[in-house]
């Protein structure tokens, strides 16, 4: 089966700059792109192949949004294979659905930036729970260059969770770094002040660097097997100070692309996205790609 990159339209200014963003990724990547609509009140027929429209049928609006969305990508990406599709369906479901096995999932989002701005999406934020494929959040304001792959901020920051298994979200980082040509930053942030705050004792400085080095060994442990299968990339092993979603958001002003994990988390109204996460795809100002673990 042929593995898409694919991306949701449904109109909005944020759909339409992850769908440019998705656009430089496939290419990149080599793969077709996929632009999907989904929305429960369209008619479940195949309209596609027979033109056969009920009236008050939205597919045919939704058909000539996507054909306008794929010939201004083709604009800018001559070649690239470029496929469409409508669902009748929640697209949660549908896009969790379509997801399944393929190269990427690319989602818009919107915001301000930084942690005085948050990222709103109901849709991307439950997609990027459930979905077991690659899911980027891309931000509607990204400069259109940085969406298209032409500019190169020249760096891949990924945040790394030493006491949980990181092999899928780590493989992912140096796969992106190698694909890009550009350097890896891995980041793991600790705050050293509740080690020891119940005690009221405060460390000395030498106590705290000595924590310091250990965490960073245990980084350093988590990245080796993709650095070995990625000798040439260049690579950054940072330790913060601080919590570990403010730390990756630091790191990852000016980025091309930042990347996190998933762990399942569930919830009696569904999937969760862990405090991490959550708060690196709400603040953050570059792609934010959300990887399962494994």
């Amino acid at each position: 089966m042929t593995r898409h990159v694919l991306t949701g339209i449904d109109g909005s200014p944020s759909s339409q700059s992850a769908a440019s963003w998705a656009a430089g990724e496939a290419q990149r990547r080599g793969a077709p792109l996929r632009l999907l609509h989904a929305w429960p009140w369209l008619s479940p027929q195949d309209a596609e192949d027979t033109g056969d429209f009920r009236p008050g049928d939205l597919r045919p609006a939704a058909l000539r949004a996507l054909s306008e969305c794929a010939e201004r990508i083709r604009l800018d990406h001559p070649g690239l294979v470029i496929e469409t599709a409508v669902i009748g369906d929640d697209p949660v479901d549908a896009l969790v659905k379509a997801a399944e096995g393929q190269e990427l999932l690319v989602l818009g989002s919107r915001g301000l930036g930084g942690f005085a701005g948050l990222l709103t999406g109901s849709v991307a934020l439950a997609v990027a729970a459930r979905v077991n494929a690659p899911a980027v959040l891309v931000r509607a304001d990204r400069p259109a260059s940085a969406h298209n792959g032409a500019v190169s901020r020249g760096e891949v920051v990924v945040g790394v969770d030493t006491r949980q298994s990181a092999g899928a979200v780590v493989d992912f980082a140096f796969a992106e770094a190698a694909r890009r040509g550009v350097r890896l930053r891995a980041v793991h942030g600790w705050d050293p002040v509740p080690l020891w705050a119940a005690t009221s004792w405060v460390p000395p400085r030498s106590e705290i660097a000595a924590r310091e080095a250990a965490v960073k060994r245990l980084l350093t442990e988590s990245l080796a097997a993709g650095r070995a299968a990625h000798p040439d990339v260049p690579l950054v092993v940072e330790v913060r100070h601080g919590s570990a979603a403010r730390a990756v958001v630091t790191a990852g002003e000016g980025a091309d692309l930042v990347i996190v994990g998933r762990h399942d988390r569930h919830h009696p109204l569904g999937m969760r996205l862990g405090p991490v996460t959550h708060a690196v795809l709400h603040h953050a100002a570059a792609p934010v790609a959300v990887i399962p673990h494994a």
